[in-house]
């Protein structure tokens, strides 16, 4: 866990933001806010339906969110021992890779950012950004991670009595500083119980995800073109 946060600290701590061009930071927002955005699209379906709802928010909020997270990292680096401690061992497997999984997004955020530049930020642009920055394997690791997060989350929720762990550790959690933490926590655990039972979920994300990664790293002259039939798929169901 503390190699992650470093990580990230180097992609977007303060002293990085700091001496960072304030337009490349708004870029880095921008690719986010994109791809939210293509994310919601790809999953409107499961979004309409109340069993996966909150789940879908809380991958498009918690996991994949344009919140600003550089105080938490500076924060949770030297709580890592305390972190440790007080989480039982499935919250902190959770927790170190949902931060893999950031390390890897703000990299390829920043990467594809980096690639767009001042131009116009659309699917053609999106495109050929992500086939130049290319590492397809890093990219298929990303998939595997949010299945890692999900899978986790769904084997806890069956155990008894770990949601009152979690409440219980909610006070502790904050007046340690790691109320973020706590909270992400809590909102994927309610999401998972709600959906009682994540398989369908998981699976619809990892093969649609990688279908989109396969379409634009093999050539596909409109690999995005796929996100609107699922779409239409979702409005006509």
């Amino acid at each position: 866990m503390l190699d992650q946060l470093k990580r990230l600290e180097a992609l977007r701590g303060a002293e990085v933001r700091a001496h960072a061009d304030r337009d490349f930071h708004e870029r880095v927002i921008a690719v986010k806010r994109w791809q939210q955005a293509r994310l919601a699209r790809t999953y409107a379906d499961l979004a309409c339906d109340v069993r996966y709802a909150p789940a879908v928010n809380f991958f498009l909020e918690e996991l994949y969110g344009t919140k600003d997270s550089s105080a938490r990292d500076r924060d949770l680096i030297r709580m890592v021992p305390t972190i440790k401690r007080l989480l039982p061992k499935f919250a902190f497997d959770v927790v170190a890779s949902a931060l893999e999984l950031d390390v890897l997004s703000e990299g390829f955020d920043q990467s594809i950012a980096k690639l767009i530049g001042n131009g116009k930020l659309d699917d053609t642009a999106y495109v050929a950004a992500f086939r130049k920055a290319g590492r397809r394997e890093d990219r298929l690791r990303q998939v595997a991670l949010l299945q890692e997060v999900g899978r986790g989350l769904d084997v806890v929720v069956k155990k008894p009595l770990i949601y009152s762990t979690l409440k219980l550790l909610r006070k502790p959690a904050q007046l340690a500083g790691m109320g973020e933490m706590q909270c992400f926590l809590e909102v994927g655990f309610t999401a998972f119980r709600h959906m009682d039972g994540a398989s369908y979920f998981l699976e619809t994300i990892a093969s649609r995800e990688t279908i989109l990664i396969e379409r634009i790293m093999e050539g596909h002259p409109d690999p995005l073109a796929v996100v609107a039939d699922w779409e239409e798929a979702a409005a006509d169901a």
